[in-house]
């Protein structure tokens, strides 16, 4: 469980338009996790491209990448 103090006044904006702050701030921290593995992934992968660079050819990554998303 997290806790957020908010301004008074926002708050009030927020139920007088129904909106359900727990849902919208989960969907935030989501997506902003889901963001952050991204850019972690992105930059691992940048890495091992540095190290295999001229030893594997281009069709076999893309290949690699195709099955490994298939698999999910």
């Amino acid at each position: 469980m997290v806790s957020v103090r908010i301004p008074r006044e926002l708050k009030e904006r927020l139920d007088k338009l129904n909106i359900n702050v727990s849902e919208v701030i989960r969907g935030l921290l989501e997506g902003y996790v889901e963001k952050a593995e991204l850019k972690r992934l992105e930059e691992r992968l940048m890495r091992i491209r540095k190290r295999l660079a001229g030893r594997i050819d281009a069709s076999t990554i893309a290949a690699l990448v195709r099955e490994d998303r298939r698999r999910r």
